[in-house]
């Protein structure tokens, strides 16, 4: 399998769109980078694989799925086929991001002080107090600079027809940065070229951006405020993204155990003695967070921690309460939010979403079951998820006793046709469906989007799920800088069987 023929196999299937072929051939963003493997034999390209899966072993970049109750920490899939996308689509993507953030930022100032959207009609009160994510410690108070979601993680996918949609929010402890990250890393390592060819925007600042932007909530006038990142521990499925992420940044890795509180001030355990800490990058979910406050059994956070946030003398990312914004059920209203909160229309568009509180809703949705998505309107990761193209009768049947039992928790959603976008596996380029990840950081100065973001990928031939714990992978994302584009490489005329 020399040269083109890498690409004379790619089927893609009907009605999907391709992230590297149109009807007219290889899109301008990939012509560059078809034309330099193009002449790579199945042995290097699959040479490069390999290389790539063992420089993920030795550098231990892995994620823990929980099954039966074990967590088995594996290595992150990765695929070497970067996905790419042009200036101008960025630029869109960015902007709908940074619009959708503002909004969502400003609904959470409002929902735990005045409540305007819900005295005004916009949202109904009861959908937000049967969130099981609203933190009613929260209301009243004052959350520095008036900022909750310092850091984002805002779930794309593409439709058949290449419109972008928001499929959710992740507001809470969004993880995966450091793959993207990583990623980035090992295509400079087995495609050193391709890169400055491409003109590929740099995700490298994210560090740099991120303890910049954390540095600045410190409320002590300090040059150089302590800032920690706070662990569940090994344990946890992403402990390798925060142990990256803190020594990227200088800071120190704490646990629950290397804090402790006094006259509302959080200090750190080091060999000289106490330390105060000023800013807290938290990966411990609320109910973990103070033992005083949220769930009294947890071994996982640091009691008094709550107060000390309260009284202002320690600032802790992302803000508590983050929840009730990144709700499935809560996610519909969105577009209503834009509208009413900055009086403009949504740049990125919602997935249709029915919320199966409501009987009409429930009634259509049972009716169209295998054509739609249901989701529980808080789990993440893939979990609680039903896609009725690939569910039994008995799947159908359980999950309708679910919803009966309690319809608040579910939404569902008509199946999208998600993008696909090329795959090196099994020594030739196969069509696999994708979703994009940015990551947005939200600092004083406004937001900052690291151009690119985590591309994850169902590896399953058909599949639809492209979460790590439900045999996903990843790849590296690309975005072309603003050029005057040269008259790129000649690359094979090929239309690929399936278009």
């Amino acid at each position: 399998m020399e040269g083109s023929s890498l690409l004379n196999d790619y089927h893609i299937p009907p009605r999907v769109w391709d992230e590297m072929f149109s009807g007219k051939g290889i899109r301008p963003a990939y012509r560059n980078m078809v034309a330099a493997i193009q002449d790579l034999s199945a042995a290097e390209m699959t040479h490069k694989d390999e290389l790539a899966k063992k420089l993920f072993m030795s550098q231990g970049i892995t994620f823990t799925v929980y099954s039966s109750g074990e967590g088995i920490e594996k290595i992150f899939p990765f695929d070497i086929i970067p996905r790419i996308l042009e200036a101008a689509e960025w630029k869109h993507i960015e902007a709908g991001i940074k619009q959708r953030l503002k909004a969502l930022n400003i609904f959470l100032k409002d929902i735990y002080t005045h409540q305007f959207i819900i005295r005004d009609g916009i949202i109904p009160a009861k959908l937000i107090y049967s969130c099981p994510n609203f933190v009613r410690q929260m209301v009243g108070v004052d959350v520095p600079y008036d900022i909750y979601t310092h850091i984002s993680g805002i779930d794309l996918i593409r439709d058949h027809d290449g419109t972008y949609y928001v499929l959710e929010d992740n507001l809470r402890t969004p993880s995966g940065v450091s793959y993207m990250l990583e990623n980035r890393s090992i295509t400079y390592r087995i495609f050193p070229d391709l890169l400055p060819k491409n003109n590929v925007c740099s995700v490298k600042d994210y560090p740099d951006l991120l303890l910049k932007n954390l540095m600045s909530l410190a409320s002590r006038q300090k040059s150089d405020p302590t800032v920690v990142l706070l662990t569940p521990g090994i344990y946890n499925s992403a402990y390798f993204e925060h142990t990256t992420l803190a020594r990227l940044m200088g800071i120190e890795l704490v646990e629950g155990s290397d804090l402790v509180v006094d006259n509302h001030k959080v200090y750190m355990k080091t060999t000289t003695g106490l330390k105060q800490v000023d800013v807290i990058y938290r990966r411990v979910d609320d109910d973990f967070i103070d033992p005083l406050v949220f769930r009294p059994d947890s071994m996982l956070g640091v009691p008094g921690i709550y107060g000390a946030y309260r009284t202002g003398h320690v600032a802790i990312v992302n803000a508590m309460g983050n929840g009730v914004a990144d709700d499935k059920a809560v996610y519909s209203y969105v577009p209503a939010m834009i509208r009413y909160y900055l009086n403009e229309e949504p740049i990125l568009k919602n997935v249709p979403t029915y919320q199966l509180a409501d009987p009409g809703h429930r009634k259509m949705v049972f009716e169209n079951m295998p054509n739609m998505v249901i989701k529980k309107t808080n789990e993440s990761g893939g979990y609680g998820m039903l896609i009725g193209s690939a569910a039994t009768e008995k799947q159908m049947e359980e999950f309708k006793v679910a919803i009966e039992d309690d319809p608040r928790s579910f939404i569902a959603q008509p199946i999208i046709n998600l993008s696909s976008a090329p795959c090196y596996i099994n020594g030739v380029l196969q069509p696999r469906r994708v979703d994009l990840r940015p990551y947005a950081l939200y600092g004083p100065d406004g937001i900052d989007i690291v151009p690119g973001g985590l591309t994850r990928v169902a590896l399953k031939e058909g599949s639809l799920v492209v979460n790590s714990s439900q045999g996903g992978g990843s790849k590296d994302t690309w975005v072309l800088e603003e050029t005057e584009t040269p008259n790129p490489t000649p690359t094979p005329s090929l239309t690929p069987k399936g278009e």
